[in-house]
């Protein structure tokens, strides 16, 4: 094997994992926005670790029975500052699969699908054309 095949391999392997990821992130988020419930959340927190230049904010809302739930959205550097109200939809079965509900946040998975796709059919396109 050479290098060469090393990388094309390994370029699409990661485009189908984000492929992968971002059909699976965009199901749940459709799931959410059909049969979730819709409340209002709070930015509580910052999270920023040593590895990523943005921080991701902590947001919590309070479920049907009462209960204070907080989640992360997959999503980092949002530019939600603390104390930020924001929408949140999520399944009453599932509450910390909350997704805060705005048309940036629900537009998420697809730009996820669309870059996987780009990535997976330019590696493709690549191999086939340098065949």
């Amino acid at each position: 094997m050479t290098g060469e095949t090393i990388g094309i391999g390994l370029a699409v392997l990661a485009g189908l994992v984000s492929l992968w990821a971002g059909a699976q992130e965009a199901r749940l988020q459709m799931r959410v926005n059909r049969h979730g419930l819709h409340t209002e959340g709070v930015v509580v927190d910052q999270e920023h670790t040593s590895a990523d230049d943005y921080s991701k904010p902590v947001i919590e809302f309070t479920d049907r029975q009462g209960r204070p739930i907080r989640f992360r959205p997959p999503m980092t550097g949002t530019g939600l500052a603390l104390g930020t109200h924001v929408p949140v939809a999520y399944l009453p079965e599932r509450p910390k699969s909350a997704r805060v509900f705005t048309r940036k946040y629900r537009l998420y998975p697809i730009v996820g699908l669309f870059f996987g796709a780009m990535l997976w059919l330019g590696v493709a396109a690549g191999c086939v054309l340098t065949r």
